[in-house]
């Protein structure tokens, strides 16, 4: 009789201790407004009137590509799988999503003190360090000579991609999954590994996306923070 009591209560605290632990995902972005981000678009510091790059059209979170600029959330982050789907809906062009962002407009006077990782169309999937660094294996093959690499205006920040081809044609939508663990950066494009980045100079910030001459949109920005974990 005691067990036939006990296990099924036993059972359900189990199930319930274990649904309590899993992390919950968080929509960055509602389909509605920009709640829960602020712009930084040095344009608008003399002309506050001039159109803004970022807005939300048909349920979708659209960058403009101009005036230069970026979207960044109010809040910071740290170990968390950051999952994005995004396109060109016109023309291909230039974009990124910036992890650890901090220090606003600490390189060229625009972009925040952070790692890019890059949504250029054929490209998704490299690094660029700004003011922040990472490695990466091969790093003198991927990066260039060590002599050059470096954080600021005209030094070697661009960490290339493992592999090409993984992007969809211009118009459809791309799915990013980015994976940062402490002092480590992975990235999957459409379910392809793209980068691994270890030892980061940072560990958290805030996420960031860019207006950066092309027009995009962004129908999925999800968080899910990451609990538990292996040191790697």
């Amino acid at each position: 009789m005691m067990k036939r009591v006990l296990t099924p209560v036993l059972f359900l605290f189990v199930l319930s201790a274990c649904s309590e632990q899993e992390p919950e995902t968080i929509s960055l972005f509602n389909g509605v407004d920009l709640t829960g981000w602020h712009m930084d678009v040095p344009a608008l510091d003399d002309n506050p009137d001039e159109i803004k790059p970022f807005l939300v059209r048909d349920g979708v979170l659209v960058t403009l590509g101009r005036p230069l600029g970026h979207l960044i959330t109010d809040e910071i982050f740290e170990n968390y799988r950051l999952e994005i789907d995004y396109r060109f809906p016109g023309e291909p062009g230039n974009g990124g999503v910036l992890i650890h962002a901090s220090t606003p407009r600490a390189l060229y006077n625009m972009f925040p003190q952070s790692i890019e990782v890059q949504m250029m169309h054929e490209n998704a999937g490299d690094f660029w360090v700004i003011v922040e660094d990472i490695h990466v294996p091969d790093m003198v093959e991927r990066r260039g000579p060590e002599e050059n690499w470096g954080i600021r205006e005209g030094e070697a920040r661009r960490i290339l991609k493992l592999v090409d081809g993984a992007e969809s044609p211009v118009g459809d939508w791309n799915n990013m999954v980015v994976e940062v663990i402490e002092n480590s950066i992975k990235v999957w494009v459409n379910g392809v590994f793209m980068n691994h980045g270890y030892d980061a100079t940072a560990s958290r910030g805030q996420i960031a996306l860019q207006a950066e001459g092309a027009e995009m949109e962004f129908r999925k920005v999800e968080l899910t923070p990451i609990t538990e974990f292996t040191e790697s």
